[in-house]
């Protein structure tokens, strides 16, 4: 269909109800943000998402929004779980749970710059990556498999890869409480069993950081960040196993539509209502794919612990651990009426206000962290959640594709990038030239103007601004 914006705001557009769609569709972006690639149908996803059963309020698009599988990425929309609401595997990726750890060393950038290399030589020696198997933690079956799946981030620490305090600092504690590991195939047991820890390829990154600049000092002091502080920031997700699991319940989903009297105007938007025996099923697959995930993020930051006490002899502990690639049930108000709620959040993160009841104590008079990662050479920034968030407490995850992968292999050689950025001041230990041409930079929205477009939407407010040291690429 033909997508008419509407320019409520600099910061918000609007796309009119027509056709099929239940509700209209909502883009947070300033113009020079708006998807402009030949190809991208990332506007014409935000208007198919709003087509879904038991969508309310809008479907909402983030300023880093690009095109993707069913749903776009950065696209967030909710579903009336007691009102016909589905749940569609699109709407949360086949990377489940794949979000961004960012942990807070006990240095400053010029003490570590000595000892950086060494630090990146060891990271780059002992952090997994890559398209294949090879993780820091191989469990003996899939007994072991289901208690991960069941207990995700807690059990890695029962087991002493890590330390209680982590779990606080955690989404959910680090788990999922609704998992049920017996709906999780045997081949995306296979896959998984020898990943957890492990970064995966292409976007996934392990980055040693400094903040560079703080504008928020009373939420920068509650995360623990400080000016010329180093950090690290960790993204990925739940590897093999996660993809999989997505495959599988699409392929179930698809088959049911015609018995649910459900028509989509994209198949990629396969379906099926919150409370059927396939939307149970896919959610409890999900929910045991996130649990994974959080677990493999444990895993990195051990590693991450490790490589800093060897390397420079400071201890590292987390600031906050966030999915981005998730479906929730969450209780919120839409119309004056509190309404359970499936929450799509596909390349998007939570963003919750202070005093919010998911949030910690010790994050509940702050807010939640949010961790916006830009790409290798640029920046990454802090935010943290506010109140007014009419998007369901949600915003953007990153910087958003600009060029396709193919574009930017075409456009950028991977020992040229590597010099560049060494240049420039960033050590580079990547897995592969061809998967680091493909992360290039300029393959990304400018991820200042991401990060400006977020606060002035009112999705959250810039807490602080990091700078790359180094960078371990998947």
């Amino acid at each position: 269909m033909d997508i008419i914006l509407t320019e409520e705001s600099p910061f918000r557009f609007r796309i009119e109800r027509r056709g099929a769609m239940r509700v209209p569709g909502t883009v947070f972006a300033t113009r020079d943000l708006l998807p402009e690639a030949a190809g991208d149908q990332a506007l014409e996803q935000v208007a198919n998402v709003a087509t879904l059963p038991g969508v309310v309020r809008a479907s909402f698009a983030m300023p880093d929004v690009h095109w993707g599988y069913g749903f776009p990425i950065g696209g967030v929309a909710a579903t009336d779980v007691d009102d016909a609401g589905v749940v569609s595997p699109g709407g949360v990726g086949f990377d489940i749970s794949c979000g961004v750890r960012l942990l807070a060393a006990g240095i400053d950038r010029g003490e570590l710059e000595p000892r950086l290399r060494e630090l990146m030589d060891t990271l780059g020696d002992t952090v997994p990556r890559g398209t294949g198997p090879g993780g820091l933690w191989r469990l003996s079956g899939r007994p072991q498999m289901e208690e991960l799946l069941a207990r995700g981030a807690r059990y890695a620490v029962e087991q002493g890869h890590g330390v209680p305090r982590d779990l606080t600092f955690c989404e959910d504690y680090g788990a999922l409480e609704d998992a049920d590991p017996s709906q999780v195939g045997e081949r995306a047991v296979e896959r998984g069993i020898r990943q957890v820890g492990s970064l995966g390829s292409g976007n996934h990154f392990l980055e040693v950081q400094a903040v560079d600049r703080i504008h928020d000092e009373k939420a920068a002091a509650a995360f623990g960040l400080r000016p010329g502080g180093v950090c690290v920031m960790i993204h990925c997700g739940s590897r093999g196993l996660g993809h999989q699991v997505c495959t599988d319940h699409v392929r179930v989903m698809d088959r049911s539509l015609r018995r649910f009297g459900i028509r989509l105007p994209d198949r990629q938007l396969a379906c099926a209502p919150v409370v059927s025996p396939e939307g149970r099923a896919y959610l409890g697959a999900m929910a045991a794919a996130a649990n994974y995930g959080r677990a493999n993020r444990q895993l990195l930051t051990e590693a991450v612990r490790r490589a800093f006490t060897s390397a420079a002899g400071v201890e590292v502990d987390l600031v906050y651990d966030v999915s981005h690639n998730m479906a929730k049930t969450e209780t919120h108000e839409v119309d004056g009426v509190p309404r359970r709620l499936c929450v799509h959040r596909k390349g998007a993160t939570r963003a919750l206000p202070p005093g919010h009841p998911d949030l910690p104590d010790q994050l509940s008079g702050a807010g939640q962290p949010v961790l916006i990662p830009g790409t290798m050479g640029t920046a990454s920034y802090v935010l943290v959640g506010e109140g007014g968030n009419d998007a369901f407490h949600s915003t953007c995850h990153g910087a958003g594709r600009v060029w396709s992968r193919h574009q930017a292999l075409r456009r950028v050689r991977g020992e040229e990038l590597r010099g560049r950025l060494e240049a420039g001041g960033v050590a580079v230990r990547p897995s592969s030239w061809r998967g680091l041409a493909e992360e290039t930079p300029e393959a990304y929205k400018d991820v200042d103007a991401v990060a400006a477009a977020t606060e002035g939407a009112g999705l959250a407010h810039l807490v602080a601004r990091l700078v790359p040291l180094g960078v371990v690429k998947g």
